[in-house]
């Protein structure tokens, strides 16, 4: 029983699938299948040096198929959206064709929230969960700036960019975009240095749930990049041109990105399983299903709490929760005792423009340079680790 060949299969290469998939391979006797409708793994976490126009999708992805075909024979890359879990027989279901399994985890992540009482939302708010949206802005944003520069010499019409959502996501693109437009501007020596970058935050400060002093250290450094907060605003209606804000306050702007809110995948509304109030995957201490034994959900498609608070989910919680998913499912396999998670937040990075970020790791609190550094630090070793394995199994490929 326990020597026998398992068929396990992960939905989703994000953060918390990959370390699935690494923690998996380590057993030969798998056989494991990583499900994406992508070809390729997203780094998030890295999106704001990308819409702020540092870096091009080559820098945010790695190639699933080279990735997976990096592992050994038993781990292989399925690009199929799946449409369906059938958690009674035991099938993966796509467009395609069906898939059997003996384990399952579902890491499908979380897309943007846009509310339906927001009138042009819609039509007119993009979020940045999918790199095509954030490969979007990345244009929008160069196009933009060249527009400022074209109209050099004669009068120059500010450049308005509203950041919807206070949030980490909304908070580090706002300054990345403030403080790469200030650097542009300066280090060209143009005439037309006009941009208005305003960020809009449904409470009463930004970064909610944060440590204070990071709070504090946050909204310190937008005020330099001349980032105009508006706090206790939301936004009610939008249009091509325009954000109406809940004080009834009208901005005139060129384009608004939406950092709101998320949801669960599309995916997971369609799953007959348990799902918490809110839509997310019901899971107990084990990361496991309350309802199917054989099925796991890790990443932002499931919630999970450390001392009653539900922890947020960033991409160290993804990671750990992969891992852990991962080993419980190999103690499954050799019918040993699965460990509870004591899965909790390590630190956090927050990057607020060139050369500045504030951070708390382990209970330290640093700022400026130095957290600057250890955030890329950060994103430096988790990139190579994968694009290492990618470049074995694209030297696979080509040399079979």
């Amino acid at each position: 029983m326990s020597n026998a060949r398992k068929s396990i299969i992960v939905i989703g290469g994000g953060y918390a699938g990959l370390q699935a998939i690494e923690e998996l391979a380590k057993n030969s006797t798998h056989q494991i299948k990583l499900f994406d409708k992508n070809p390729y793994h997203y780094m998030q976490t890295d999106v704001y040096d990308l819409i702020a126009n540092e870096g091009d999708f080559a820098d945010v992805t790695v190639d699933l198929c080279t990735y997976c075909t990096g592992y050994n024979e038993n781990v292989s890359f399925v690009k199929e959206e799946v449409t369906k879990i059938d958690f009674i027989r035991k099938e993966v279901i796509t467009d395609a064709q069906r898939y059997s399994y003996d384990y399952i985890i579902v890491g499908v992540g979380a897309r943007t929230k846009f509310y339906s009482n927001v009138k042009g939302l819609k039509e007119y708010g993009y979020g940045i969960k999918a790199l095509h949206r954030a490969m979007y802005f990345k244009q929008k944003f160069e196009m933009s700036l060249f527009k400022k520069l074209d109209e050099g010499g004669r009068y120059c019409y500010p450049l308005t960019i509203v950041v919807a959502g206070g949030g980490l996501s909304g908070v580090e693109i706002a300054a990345q975009m403030a403080s790469f437009a200030k650097a542009f501007y300066e280090d060209n020596h143009f005439i037309c240095r006009k941009l208005n970058i305003v960020l809009v935050n449904s409470g009463d400060e930004i970064l909610k749930g944060v440590d204070p002093k990071l709070v504090r250290q946050s909204q310190k450094r937008l005020d330099a990049l001349g980032v105009i907060t508006k706090t206790n605003q939301k936004v009610v209606e939008l249009s091509e041109q325009r954000v109406v804000l809940s004080s009834g306050e009208v901005i005139e702007m060129d384009y608004m990105i939406f950092a709101g809110g998320v949801e669960p995948n599309g995916l997971i509304f369609d799953l007959d399983i348990k799902k918490t109030k809110y839509g997310y995957i019901e899971v107990d201490e084990y990361l496991r299903s309350t309802e199917f034994e054989d099925v796991f959900a890790i990443g932002d498609c499931a919630t999970i709490y450390h001392e009653g608070k539900a922890i947020a989910p960033t991409a160290d919680v993804a990671e750990q929760m992969g891992i852990l998913a991962a080993k419980n499912i190999n103690a499954l396999c050799i019918q040993k005792k699965m460990k509870k998670h004591e899965i909790k937040s390590r630190g956090i990075l927050i990057a607020l423009g060139r050369g500045y970020a504030v951070a708390k790791l382990f209970g330290i609190n640093i700022k400026g340079y130095s957290a600057y550094l250890l955030k890329k630090l950060v994103e430096k070793v988790y990139a190579y680790k994968l694009e290492k394995r990618s470049k074995v199994g694209c030297q696979k490929i080509f040399n079979d």
